[in-house]
């Protein structure tokens, strides 16, 4: 895949320093920041692949594997795709999305960590809860959730993807239940059992002492403040919504290869950087996805992309219900005995990490590509300066 003319990194390197100057980060934003700065680069240190027959050189350095690094998500994210192939059920797939009212998302900007924990719980809750409700489905079910805290105009907006197989277990395991065709569960019944859960478990949160009030929000540590804060979020509708379904275990797997591991933004999506100005494209969803591009200066760009930097070691992938990981192997082979689908009928067996590299650059990384002779690979040292080689948490 070619470099695109402009890339995240381009616009740190150039108005990093200045931006970090200006602005107190704490530690994971800066983090981020050198990790990307450096990514690729000398700073992080690479090999050289010689050719013994000719005068064929290649030059590669290390990659930051920061998360949060637009150019170190293909292999990652072809790697967990080849792993979840092995997973997927012969079934329709449903996506259905939660998303943080406006006054909850500004208590989440502060509250990283907590909040996006009982993001992840009372949606995880809210699906099976309603699914196992005979009234509905009846089944037990399972589900990805990932979790994306951007819009397209890169500002914060926190909200939950869960990817859902069409159907489950009934209760004693005999048997599976498929939904309606097209049909999950009713978004109107989720949404409100979802804002009674979210709020009942902040509201516990606050009274734990774990939330954090900073600038406006600050007199919100009083609970008569608070409470009335919250009073208006009670009462109106929360955005749950429910995408049109997939279809089979091919087109969830297209999705996810989209939706896993992006980042902020992708590189492709930038266009220019001059003057100081970073121009991208972008979608307006509320004009039916009308195509558009936005210019801001650079200190606003870094401000936004690093608005979405996520707290150390937090999983923003996971597996619930029947894909829980404590029981995932036994109760998806259930569900294949039960559906009467063999695993080899399903998707091709994963691929080895060094056959997806390949396939990904479209270059083999031992054989020279002008002669075809073996490469000998020397590998060069990483510098300590500027830094040392950022983490990749």
């Amino acid at each position: 895949m070619a470099r695109p003319p402009l890339e995240v990194a381009d616009i740190f390197r150039r108005h990093g320093s200045a931006f970090r100057r200006k602005h107190r980060l704490v530690r994971q934003p800066l983090r981020v920041m050198r990790a990307i700065e450096a990514c690729r680069t000398s700073v992080l240190g690479g090999h050289v692949e010689e050719c013994g027959h000719c005068d064929f050189t290649r030059i590669s350095y290390n990659s930051c594997r920061n998360r949060h690094c637009p150019k170190c998500q293909s292999l990652a994210r072809a790697q967990w795709l080849a792993d979840r192939k092995a997973e997927l059920l012969p079934v329709e797939y449903f996506h259905v999305v939660f998303t943080l009212p406006e006054p909850v998302a500004a208590i989440a900007f502060h509250n990283k960590e907590t909040v996006y924990h009982l993001l992840f719980r009372t949606a995880s809750q809210t699906l099976l809860t309603i699914a196992a409700d005979p009234k509905h489905l009846g089944a037990e079910i399972g589900f990805f959730a990932i979790l994306h805290t951007w819009g397209q105009n890169l500002l914060y907006h926190p909200h939950l993807h869960c990817v859902v197989p069409g159907g489950g277990l009934s209760d004693d395991h005999q048997r599976w239940i498929a939904c309606r065709p097209g049909f999950f569960l009713p978004v109107r019944v989720l949404s409100r059992l979802f804002r009674r859960l979210f709020l009942e478990a902040l509201e516990k949160a606050f009274h734990q002492g774990r939330l954090q009030f900073f600038g406006e929000l600050e007199p919100l540590r009083d609970p008569a403040a608070f409470a009335s804060y919250l009073a208006p979020v009670r009462q109106a509708e929360w955005v749950v919504y429910a995408k049109p379904p997939f279809g089979g275990p091919h087109q969830v797997l297209e999705y996810l290869g989209r939706y896993t591991h992006r980042v902020a933004i992708s590189n492709q999506r930038l266009v220019a950087l001059e003057d100081g100005q970073v121009s991208f494209r972008w979608k307006d969803y509320r004009r039916h996805d009308q195509p558009k591009l936005m210019t801001i200066p650079a200190e606003e760009f870094i401000r936004r992309f690093l608005l979405h930097t996520l707290p150390p070691g937090f999983q923003r992938i996971r597996h619930c219900g029947l894909l829980a990981n404590r029981h995932r192997r036994h109760k998806l082979a259930l569900c294949r005995q039960l559906l009467s689908t063999p695993l080899t009928d399903l998707l091709p067996q994963p691929a080895a990490s060094r056959d997806l590299r390949e396939a990904l650059t479209g270059e083999s990384n031992r054989i020279c590509p002008q002669c075809g002779a073996p490469l000998h690979r020397r590998i060069l040292l990483a510098y300590r300066w500027p830094a040392r080689p950022p983490d990749s948490s």
